[in-house]
């Protein structure tokens, strides 16, 4: 299988979805995995059609983590670990920074490095019977960088307590814990998952690409910064010729026409 096979790209009116190909290897996160991730999220980053990305994998599950045989034999060494963790965290926080919101569409098991992909997502769908875990330290690897968007997700007694364990979370459990934001039957999973994506993918991607940076810029701020950013934001978002057509077209009591400017 080719490198551009192992992950696809597909489009779905407003809706982009980035997908997982490796069902053989349980679509463990390889270095190449990796890199083609990135170049999807940069391709879709500058795509204004696409108002919303879903990540889903093909196959029984999601993602299992990272391909362990690169960590292995006569090719594995310091410096070639070191990149797999580099190109792993510039693949995540590219997520975070990707103008459009990103949905992770979870089936089956979502562990180590599967899992920190789910944390990373800005919103998650999962299956019912669906599986989370975070277990390198049952093969002497602490989930190290998983443990860095899933404490921001959980907080930090319910990370430590995966992170220590490494035993799975059912779909309910991570509901509660608020790793995921909706458990619904495996027949409804795709359905849902693409009812959620054009429920956002409705409004203006200027408004919401602005927001989605906020928020992720004012979240680790004192309570006081928070609030001094924040109003700054709003002021600016208030500017937009998409945020006045919007304002109007409430007062009219009609549908607004966005612009994304």
């Amino acid at each position: 299988m080719s490198e551009r096979d192992m992950v696809l790209f597909e489009k779905d009116g407003a809706v982009g979805h980035l997908i997982l190909n490796r069902p053989e290897k349980r679509n463990a996160l390889s270095l190449e995995v990796m890199k083609r991730m990135i170049e999807i999220l940069r391709d879709v980053s500058i795509d204004p059609s696409t108002r919303v990305l879903i990540i889903r994998g093909n196959g029984p599950v999601f993602c299992a983590g990272h391909d362990l045989s690169e960590f292995v034999g006569e090719e594995s060494s310091v410096h070639k670990v070191r990149e797999i963790f580099r190109v792993c965290s510039d693949m995540m926080m590219l997520i975070h920074k990707l103008p459009q919101p990103v949905i992770a569409q979870v089936h089956g098991i979502a562990t180590a490095a599967g899992c920190q992909l789910v944390a990373a997502c800005d919103l998650a769908v999962s299956e019912k019977g669906a599986r989370f875990a975070t277990p390198g330290v049952k093969i002497g690897l602490f989930c190290t960088t998983p443990m860095v968007p899933l404490v921001r997700a959980i907080g930090r007694r319910r990370a430590m307590e995966m992170l220590l364990t490494g035993h799975f979370v059912s779909a309910e459990k991570a509901l509660e814990w608020g790793l995921v934001n909706k458990v619904v039957e495996p027949e409804n999973l795709a359905h849902e998952t693409l009812k959620l994506a054009n429920d956002i993918a409705q409004y203006s991607l200027k408004t919401i690409s602005l927001g989605k940076k906020a928020f992720y810029d004012q979240i680790d701020l004192p309570e006081f910064s928070a609030y001094e950013y924040a109003q700054e934001v709003i002021v600016l978002n208030s500017t937009f010729e998409d945020a006045k057509e919007g304002i109007e077209a409430f007062l009219q009591k009609r549908t607004p026409k966005w612009k994304d400017k």
